[in-house]
C-alpha cells in the first residue's frame, strides 16, 4: 500500500493514533512514525436530554460528563445516580461518543448549547461574574502556604504521559495541602481536563474542594476560574498568564489565583 506523509499507519489506539510523517531537518529528510493525540466529539446528556457536544480526547468520559454538568450548574442540586454510554444500540455503534448523566429525572431539563464546544476556546456564552454571584456564595477557604504553591512543579512534573507522547494536550491536577497530586487528567481541551478532574472528585464525594487546589498546564481564563469557583477549590495555579476577568472572578469568589508557575517562581494575583 502506498503511504503519503501524514497518512494514518495504525488505527487510533484509544487516546493516540500513529501516523507516518516526513521529518525534514535542513537538507536531511526521512520518514518516521509519530504519535498524535486523538480528538473526537462527545455528546453530553442529562437524563437523556442533550446538554452539549464537546471535542475531547477519549478517556475518563464519565468524569468529563459529570464534571461538565457540575461546573455548568445544570444539575440543579440533584444527585448523580449513574453515568452511562447511551445509544439506541450498543455503545460501540456510537463509538463511545455519547454519554448520559442520570439523576432519575430530578435535574431541570437542560437547554442544549448550539454548536460544538471548541477544545481551544471553550464554550461560548459563559456566564458573567454577576450571574455567577446570583447562584454561588463566596468561598470560605484557607489560603495555601506559598511554599506549597511554589513547589508544585517538582511534585507534578512527570504526571503528563499523553503530553510526553504527543505534545498536544493540556493537564489539570487537583492537589492537597501538602502539594501532592490527588487526581490528574489530560485532554486536548483545557476545559475538558478540568471537568474530568471535577467529575472524578464529585463522583467520589470530594466536592466542594475547599482543602484542594487546582493546577492547570495552560493559561487561566475566565471559564477555568468559573469552574474552580463552582468546584470550591481554594487555589487555582496556572503555568501561563491569567486573564483580567479571571483575576476579578477569583477576587470575587475568594480563592487564590497564581500564574506563570514555573520552577520555584509564580505571580500571585489574589489571596496574598
Amino acid at each position: 500500500m502506498h503511504s503519503t506523509p501524514g497518512a494514518v499507519e495504525v488505527a487510533a489506539r484509544g487516546r493516540t493514533a500513529r501516523v507516518l510523517t516526513r521529518r525534514i531537518d535542513g537538507t536531511e529528510s526521512r520518514r518516521v512514525p509519530d504519535d498524535l493525540i486523538v480528538e473526537e466529539p462527545m455528546s453530553i446528556r442529562l437524563d437523556g436530554n442533550l446538554v452539549a457536544t464537546t471535542m475531547r480526547t477519549p478517556g475518563d468520559d464519565f468524569d468529563l460528563a459529570v464534571g461538565f454538568c457540575v461546573t455548568e450548574g445544570v444539575l440543579g442540586g440533584s444527585a448523580v445516580r449513574g453515568v452511562r454510554y447511551c445509544a439506541e444500540g450498543p455503545a460501540t455503534e456510537s463509538a463511545f461518543n455519547d454519554v448520559s448523566v442520570d439523576t432519575g429525572g430530578l435535574a431541570p431539563t437542560p437547554t442544549p448549547r448550539l454548536g460544538p464546544a471548541s477544545s481551544s476556546c471553550g464554550l461560548c456564552g459563559s456566564m458573567a461574574i454577576d450571574e455567577l454571584c446570583d447562584r454561588l456564595d463566596p468561598l470560605e477557604a484557607e489560603p495555601f502556604d506559598l511554599e506549597v504553591l511554589t513547589g508544585l512543579t517538582d511534585l507534578i512534573d512527570g504526571g503528563q504521559p499523553l503530553f510526553g507522547a504527543t505534545g498536544a494536550v493540556h493537564a489539570a491536577v487537583a492537589f492537597d495541602r501538602s502539594g501532592m497530586p490527588v487526581v490528574s487528567r489530560e485532554d486536548i481541551g483545557r476545559h475538558n481536563a478540568v471537568d474530568k478532574v471535577v467529575g472524578h472528585l464529585h463522583l467520589n464525594g470530594l466536592l466542594p474542594a475547599t482543602d484542594l487546589g487546582l493546577w492547570v498546564s495552560g493559561r487561566a481564563s475566565f471559564e477555568l476560574a468559573q469552574k474552580a469557583w463552582v468546584a470550591g477549590f481554594a487555589a487555582l495555579v496556572a503555568v501561563s498568564a491569567p486573564s483580567a476577568l479571571a483575576v476579578e472572578t477569583a477576587r470575587t469568589a475568594g480563592f487564590q489565583l497564581a500564574g506563570f508557575a514555573r520552577g520555584r517562581r509564580l505571580n500571585l494575583y489574589t489571596g496574598d
